[in-house]
């Protein structure tokens, strides 16, 4: 027996309009739905436009605080043209964490925070 697909990864954060806005209007992300679990908590599942897979955003209330340590976890998307990305990360006050750097294989990526501190990278293909 052996797992099938990828369904969805799961980040729970401290303000989720603040990080749905970020993924929606930033990345470009499309909310595929939003609703509240048996649990109690607010769920929102946005999804990149070539990917099947989904990332589940989620508040908990009466929680601890998130609290994400440097480099423990990011999620990476691939862009047509990274100094192009990088306008409208300025567009909404952001800029790279880090980077651009291009690796010997001639693949440049770089990195934005998104809210909560989760990395983000971005991959633009030789």
């Amino acid at each position: 027996m052996k797992v099938g697909k990828l369904l969805h990864t799961r980040y729970r954060v401290n303000d989720l309009e603040r990080t749905v806005a970020f993924y929606r209007d930033v990345l470009g992300l499309a909310e595929v739905r939003r609703h509240k679990s048996p649990r109690g908590s607010e769920l929102v599942f946005l999804q990149a436009a070539d990917s099947a897979e989904l990332i589940e955003i989620c508040y908990l209330p009466n929680s601890e605080s998130v609290k994400c340590q440097p480099d423990l976890t990011h999620l990476a998307f691939e862009v047509d043209n990274l100094a192009e990305f990088e306008k409208q990360l300025a567009k909404h006050g952001l800029k790279f964490s880090d980077g651009p750097i291009t690796s010997s294989q001639g693949t440049t990526f770089a990195f934005v925070d998104a809210p909560e501190g989760y990395e983000i990278e971005l991959i633009q293909k030789k």
